[in-house]
């Protein structure tokens, strides 16, 4: 359900005439301009969206006689549309405006042109409509890349994204991570409006990020590009030295580059942090360390077997 005044309030629209409609049952992003319905084809009419008057069916709807004029509106308001938003600031017709209160439809206003305002409404509609789900975990801006911390509860999440604030870095959401899947393989998180700003710090309680380190500090919402999964050390267990190897993890169907974090005195998770974000952006670039020495290396036993000289891996005494 879409609400009617997040509706009109995220867009900027102004009201021409109300409607006692809270909520709309929308299940699309899409919207539909009532030019064939003006016209009055119906075989295919998308009622169930919002209808969108720019200038060319205003001006149809202008040029045709009072009586035709308010048939057509008759019949075009009489099914359940959600709303009317009318286009580069154009008045309403008054015969519209009538009929629109009779069927309790609102008609609204934008200021911007047609094109722009369905870009920004269809981006509006994606982010309500997108799949949701709650993760445990933290989430921060890390030189513009969104890292989600996971791990067990007293690993050290919030004092490693604590830690990053404090190197200039932006906290997004704290032990609870709101996050919607705006397109195919992209996923955004915020945290829950309650918590927004707050974090958990054991033998502290709850601080206030916000007020702490200034507004500079958080975000309300980033992109998710890479999961780092906390975890104590555990000896008998081999980590990852090369890098050579990229493991994946799937939520909501999004693919996203996963890394687990071995955790234990004296290690700076925050600079490692840092390390991992920035090295995902050279990736990202085409730059891949690991392959780029494995590369070398295979060059040069390559060339030590060519000229019959001894491998650079062997020993000597």
């Amino acid at each position: 359900m879409i609400s009617a005044q997040d509706f009109v309030d995220s867009l900027g629209l102004q009201v021409l005439v109300p409607s006692t409609r809270k909520e709309w049952d929308i299940r699309t992003s899409d919207l539909n301009r009532p030019g064939l319905q003006f016209v009055g084809y119906y075989d295919y009419f998308a009622y169930e969206r919002p209808q969108v008057v720019g200038k060319t069916e205003m001006s149809y709807l202008e040029s045709l006689e009072p009586d035709v004029q308010r048939a057509r509106l008759e019949k075009y308001l009489s099914f359940d549309i959600p709303c009317v938003v009318i286009a580069r600031g154009m008045a309403c017709p008054s015969v519209m405006a009538e009929l629109a209160a009779a069927h309790n439809v609102p008609v609204y206003q934008t200021m911007a042109v047609t094109t722009r305002f369905f870009a920004s409404a269809i981006i509006f509609l994606n982010s309500r409509l997108a799949p949701r789900v709650t993760r445990h975990g933290v989430l921060v801006d890390v030189f513009g890349v969104g890292v989600l911390l996971t791990g067990e509860s007293g690993v050290g999440k919030s004092e490693a994204a604590l830690e990053l604030v404090k190197r200039g870095h932006q906290l997004v959401a704290d032990d609870v991570v709101d996050i919607c899947r705006v397109s195919e393989n992209r996923l955004v998180g915020e945290a829950p409006e309650m918590v927004r700003h707050f974090m958990e710090i054991r033998g502290l309680g709850i601080i206030d990020i916000r007020a702490m380190y200034g507004v500079g500090a958080v975000v309300s919402h980033k992109s998710i590009d890479i999961v780092i999964h906390l975890e104590l050390w555990r000896e008998n267990k081999e980590y990852d030295r090369l890098g050579l190897s990229e493991e994946y993890i799937t939520i909501m169907g999004a693919k996203l580059p996963y890394i687990v974090m071995p955790v234990r005195p004296g290690r700076n998770l925050a600079i490692i942090i840092e390390v991992a974000a920035r090295n995902w952006r050279l990736k990202r670039m085409g730059y891949n360390a690991a392959a780029e020495l494995d590369g070398r290396l295979t060059e040069m036993l390559q060339r030590s077997r060519e000229g019959g000289q001894p491998s650079p891996m062997s020993e000597e005494d």
